[in-house]
């Protein structure tokens, strides 16, 4: 039995400017998550997700994959609780 939890999730390498936070936003929606992605200053994509821990352990395989034109150095993941914080899921600017 999966539980309701929170992750930040920031991953790095060439992950902008190769439609990374659309990827994201992609695989969220169809894991029915909810949060958001942004490009970093550093050249890294945060993304904070909340939902079933299930399903944000399989975005995370997603996002060490990335989209083709992509290469993920590393993926680093912080999780904590719950919040119910977010009502979809967007790409932040």
């Amino acid at each position: 039995m999966s539980e309701l939890k929170r992750a930040k999730i920031i991953v790095n390498g060439l992950v902008q400017g190769v439609g990374f936070r659309y990827f994201v936003i992609r695989h969220a929606d169809n894991l029915n998550l909810r949060g958001y992605t942004q490009n970093l200053l550093t050249g890294e994509v945060v993304t904070e997700v909340e939902g079933d821990e299930l399903l944000i352990q399989e975005l995370i395989k997603q996002l060490k994959i990335g989209p083709s034109r992509s290469h993920v150095v590393n993926c680093i993941v912080d999780w904590s609780d719950y919040k119910n914080e977010f009502k979809s899921f967007e790409v932040r600017y």
